[in-house]
């Protein structure tokens, strides 16, 4: 199995599309204007089973605001 990842947001990028919410809508929320909210204001740590919509997410995202970064 892999190590853990977290998948980290560039706010200076994120324009609030919706592409990550909507792919990792157990990870993500969205807010009034539509940009991802997680549970504790921290990049979330993904379990193995996210990781496909992750790295879509990932890919698909317009404004290339996101990353996933090793949990250390």
């Amino acid at each position: 199995m892999s190590e853990p990842l977290r998948l980290h947001i560039d706010w200076t990028r994120c324009d609030g599309r919706g592409v990550c919410s909507e792919l990792l809508p157990g990870t993500f929320a969205r807010d009034d204007w539509g940009f991802p909210l997680t549970r504790d204001h921290r990049d979330p740590v993904l379990e193995h089973a996210d990781l496909p919509a992750a790295r879509d997410a990932v890919r698909l995202c317009p404004r290339l605001a996101l990353r996933l970064l090793p949990l250390a």
